[in-house]
């Protein structure tokens, strides 16, 4: 790929990820929304338990998402030849984790290299995404807490 066309596809893989991990993440505050109104103004630590898990269910489900967009890239771009390799490099340059035993050619690598900045923005906007929404359940719980 020219470099034109590596910035070209990589932007609009990266802004088709970040348009799922939005949409991912808006689903899981309606669904957390819904058990919180299920489990009333009294948050049990089971309660808080589950709340949890689900936000990062959600959270890990949209970054495995991504991952696989990003495989699906590599192994229809040809710049990896089959799918283990190519989740494999995708997993590991997403998290910015980046070994080097797997490396693209001179005309893949910026391509490759939005895949890191994806995992970047993904990361950043997930842990913000818990940060507040688990910090509203230990704000809950601490006020229940309180009135006993």
């Amino acid at each position: 790929m020219s470099l034109l066309q590596q910035l070209i596809w990589g932007s609009l893989v990266l802004i088709l990820c970040l348009i799922l991990e939005t949409a991912i993440l808006l689903h899981c505050a309606k669904a957390l929304r819904r058990l919180s109104k299920r489990f009333g103004q009294v948050l049990r630590p089971r309660h808080t338990t589950i709340f949890i898990f689900v936000a990062l269910s959600y959270v890990v489900f949209a970054h495995t998402l991504q991952v696989w967009i990003w495989s699906s890239g590599f192994v229809l771009s040809g710049a990896l030849p089959e799918w283990n390799t190519a989740v494999y490099f995708s997993l590991v340059t997403y998290t910015t984790l980046g070994y080097g035993d797997v490396v693209l050619g001179p005309g893949l690598r910026i391509f490759a290299a939005f895949s890191a900045v994806t995992g970047l923005l993904g990361f950043g906007i997930s842990t913000a995404f818990l940060v507040g929404s688990i910090g509203k359940v230990f704000v809950v719980t601490q006020e229940v807490e309180g009135d006993n």
